[in-house]
């Protein structure tokens, strides 16, 4: 009977102990998603077998990564627990899936870019390979790297973001065509595309070698532009109607109040100060930027045509060349200057103006601000002719992700990098309301 019990006993206490074990477990992979868990929960999990780090090739299944290299692989690798669809693929596999040659990836994390790296191949005819300073057209995301610029500007008393845009600009007035009566177009509705505007359309950009317009010729719709004029359709303020017309109109603006080229106004007033030290607003690519500049390609992962890519002449809507890295020191930027950091490009004030929207539709001056699950973030995607990327951080938690590709298929691609970040780092995108 004594030896029953002892038995009994030391069943009981072996039971605690695996109760406890996985108590243990539990707060190693509850840890707070922007600090490494405590050095002791990190042995407890290493003394009951659970490596504290994937293997190599391996993703990591129990705990928080311990590096970049750990969140990398299980960003990259096949995921577990595979909730179907794209989990069943690699990375490299969702790209060849999807028709994406190469692709530039960055994470944020505390501020600061966590990791960046190069995947694939930038040109399908050459193979060179793509690595972290690789050049990608950013496309539509030029727009809020502009509206960064404009604020600028405006805190340097050279216009206000209220202004009449016709007291503005000095080379050509926009017609108000009687829808201006009661209120003026200003820069911050031209950057949220509330302006009134009704081109509505993107710009296909030019053969190298073409004739291309000024933005003057753009705007008013004149050849050699392939796209037609900007003009008013309605009262400003009444809808968010997305225009890259209107961020052209700035493109005019900021030229003609600093007389200076746009690509060196831009180099000197967001890429310098930025830190985006692989980024030029120039157009066409200089031979010496082009040596490692992706091409652009189709959804089939073949070259768009003979042309590597296309040249904008709406630069500040859609000709931006940079990489991944350089897109994170961006948002970076901005994350930085909404906190009100010393030595910014712009105050905390100014910040708050990209990061909070005008009052109609999603869009503030430059960015989308949208909430996700339990989060707010701020975003911009891009399109151009064979390429397409996606710029999304937190508006305060100091995390997020910049994903450019050289493929018009690369929409699936980001959107798949995108979700495995947040699952990877927990972001509160995926956070369901607390209960009451």
């Amino acid at each position: 009977m004594r030896m029953q019990l002892s038995a009994s006993a030391s069943a009981r206490r072996i039971a605690a102990a695996v109760v406890a074990l996985a108590s243990g477990l539990v707060l190693v992979s509850a840890q707070s998603q922007n600090r490494e868990p405590p050095r002791a929960a990190r042995m407890l999990a290493s003394a009951a077998g659970t490596a504290t780090g994937p293997t190599v090739g391996q993703p990591a299944t129990l705990g928080e990564p311990d590096s970049a290299t750990d969140f990398q692989v299980r960003i990259e690798s096949v995921q577990r627990p595979s909730r179907q669809g794209l989990d069943v693929l690699t990375i490299e596999e969702v790209m060849e899936r999807f028709g994406v040659p190469g692709m530039s990836v960055a994470v944020i994390r505390n501020f600061e870019v966590h990791w960046a790296k190069g995947y694939g191949i930038a040109d399908a005819e050459t193979g060179m390979p793509v690595d972290d300073v690789t050049l990608f057209q950013a496309a539509s995301i030029s727009k809020p790297v502009t509206a960064m610029a404009a604020l600028a500007a405006a805190e340097d008393g050279r216009f206000s973001l209220d202004d009449d845009i016709n007291a503005i600009l000095t080379s050509w007035r926009l017609p108000g065509n009687g829808f201006t009566a009661a209120r003026p177009v200003t820069p911050r509705l031209l950057f949220s595309h509330t302006a009134g505007l009704g081109d509505g359309h993107g710009f296909p950009g030019y053969e190298p070698q073409a004739p291309r317009p000024t933005p003057v010729q753009i705007l008013r719709g004149d050849a050699p532009s392939n796209v037609g004029p900007v003009t008013m359709v309605r009262t400003p303020l009444t809808a968010m109607h997305y225009s890259g017309g209107g961020t052209t109109i700035m493109q005019l603006a900021l030229t003609d109040v600093f007389g200076e080229p746009f690509p060196e106004i831009m180099r000197t007033s967001v890429l310098e100060p930025a830190g985006m030290t692989h980024s030029t607003f120039l157009q066409p690519l200089p031979p010496a930027l082009d040596e490692n500049a992706a091409r652009g390609h189709r959804g089939d992962g073949q070259p768009m045509g003979d042309a590597r890519w296309h040249v904008y002449s709406a630069m500040a809507a859609a000709g931006l060349w940079t990489n991944a890295t350089d897109l994170a020191r961006f948002a970076i930027e901005v994350q930085r200057s909404a906190r009100g950091d010393p030595g910014r490009v712009l105050t905390a004030s100014s910040a708050a103006q990209m990061l909070s929207p005008v009052g109609v539709g999603p869009f503030a001056v430059g960015f989308q601000i949208e909430r996700l699950g339990e989060g707010w973030y701020f975003s911009h995607s891009g399109g151009n002719w064979g390429f397409v990327c996606y710029l999304i951080a937190h508006k305060v938690k100091g995390y997020g992700l910049a994903v450019m590709t050289n493929s018009s298929g690369g929409g699936v691609v980001y959107r798949e990098v995108l979700e495995r970040v947040q699952r990877a780092y927990g972001w509160d995108a995926l956070d369901k309301p607390v209960l009451r």
